[in-house]
């Protein structure tokens, strides 16, 4: 009797290492374009002579555009071939990123950035393709390389952003980006798996899929409390490198006076604090994930009260920026190990839900970081994030004492996920 190979939707299949850095790299690569001109706000406000505040805009306008993609794109993810929907906007996010590089005026940047945005939209398609084609008690590590292939990128995006641009200029980091949007679309498009999905109810239309992010957002407790939780340290992230930008080049009373290229170096501290949120991931396949996330909230406040020090240490600030994004690596990832088990077919449009109310706290921790450093400089900006990460763990507390009984917490929930996976 022959026996057939596993596909993708089969319990014996496991994902190859190759495919899962794959997949972690592309996350990367789109999410990262959010943030090449970060670590340059200040370099972009003198050549454009505009304000702090309305530099940190372009942060804020390209995560708008971001959001835009996460509403209205990643949810076709349940429904179109997820290979080709990757593919096309990688090849958008080229485009729209070397016409940003051409662009003369501030105005015409602010426009092609918002365009970015939406198309690095593919990285939330690719976190639950994985997410969907992960093998029994893996999802939780599968799901953990990719969040930090995608959190790793953002970092590394602001290394490399700084050493292109103290090379070329800030406007050079466009057009390397442009090429690694390039080069990630040829290799999803020939290397990754197929990408078919098979939607319970293939008749549904569009208005009729976003209606259901709506109901899934009314019916799923677990999704509203994560969804809190990941704008509450998604706003404070955004807030604190925004901020930093800032104070490395020496803004306002900073101490410092970096040059773009070593401002992009701090990037590499993050990406070691990143590198370990893996064991996130591990701690949810073992039933842990509620205790998983009390520590990421305490790492949070730890890295918080560290950042604080750092304003006038710059070894303190190395290893602050490793605890902080550890600490809130750990909290999306265990937002979005919890979020996954609630419907193994409707992961996109979960995703939908929880990442458009992450990148809203995004936008608005990039528009508080800018303004918090101009009005009270780097202090004002500690004491906002250390009270926003407070108020998570109060918050994760008081959510954690109502989800007692759901399956997805506790030691239920290795077993939750499995049987998502084999049912």
């Amino acid at each position: 009797m022959a026996i057939s190979a596993p596909t993708p939707t089969d319990s014996r299949y496991r994902l190859s290492r190759f495919v899962v850095f794959l997949f972690a790299v592309t996350a990367g690569s789109s999410a990262g374009c959010l943030y090449y001109l970060q670590p340059l706000l200040h370099q972009i406000s003198v050549d454009f002579s505009i304000s702090t505040t309305t530099a940190s805009m372009l942060v804020a306008v390209t995560q708008v555009g971001y959001l835009l993609g996460l509403a209205f794109i990643v949810p076709l993810g349940d429904f179109l071939n997820r290979r080709r929907l990757v593919v096309t906007l990688l090849a958008v996010s080229c485009v729209a990123l070397i016409v940003a590089g051409l662009m003369p005026t501030y105005a015409g940047l602010l426009i092609m950035v918002f365009a970015v945005g939406i198309s690095a939209s593919a990285a939330q398609i690719v976190v639950p393709w994985a997410a969907a084609i992960a093998g029994p008690g893996e999802r939780g590590t599968v799901v953990g390389t990719v969040m930090s292939g995608l959190l790793i990128g953002i970092l590394f995006s602001r290394v490399l952003s700084g050493l292109v641009a103290d090379v070329g200029g800030w406007r050079a980091i466009l057009f390397v980006a442009a090429a690694l949007q390039l080069a990630m679309a040829a290799a999803v498009w020939f290397r990754a798996p197929g990408g078919e999905v098979h939607p319970s109810d293939p008749s549904q239309t569009y208005p009729q899929v976003l209606r259901s992010i709506l109901t899934l957002v009314t019916q799923q407790t677990v999704l509203r409390h994560r969804m809190v939780l990941g704008a509450l340290s998604m706003a404070a992230f955004s807030a604190m490198w925004t901020a930093i930008a800032f104070l490395l080049a020496g803004s306002g009373d900073s101490p410092y006076h970096f040059s773009e290229a070593e401002i992009g170096l701090f990037g590499l501290a993050g990406v070691a604090g990143a590198l370990g949120a893996p064991i996130v991931g591990k701690l949810a396949d073992r039933g842990f994930l509620r205790h998983a996330q009390y520590g990421a909230w305490l790492t949070q406040i730890a890295g918080w009260l560290l950042l604080w020090i750092g304003g006038h240490s710059v070894a303190a600030l190395i290893v602050a920026l490793l605890v902080f994004d550890f600490g809130v690596q750990g909290v999306q990832l265990a937002n979005q190990t919890g979020v996954y088990s609630l419907d193994a077919e409707a992961r996109s449009r979960l995703t939908t839900a929880y990442m458009v109310s992450y990148f809203a706290g995004g936008v608005i921790g990039s528009t508080v970081g800018g303004w918090a450093y101009q009005t009270g400089g780097w202090t004002l900006v500690c004491e906002i994030g250390l009270g926003a990460a407070i108020l998570g763990l109060a918050l994760w507390a008081t959510f954690a004492w109502t989800e007692r009984d759901h399956p997805v917490q506790g030691r239920e929930a290795h077993q939750h996920l499995r049987n998502l996976v084999t049912t």
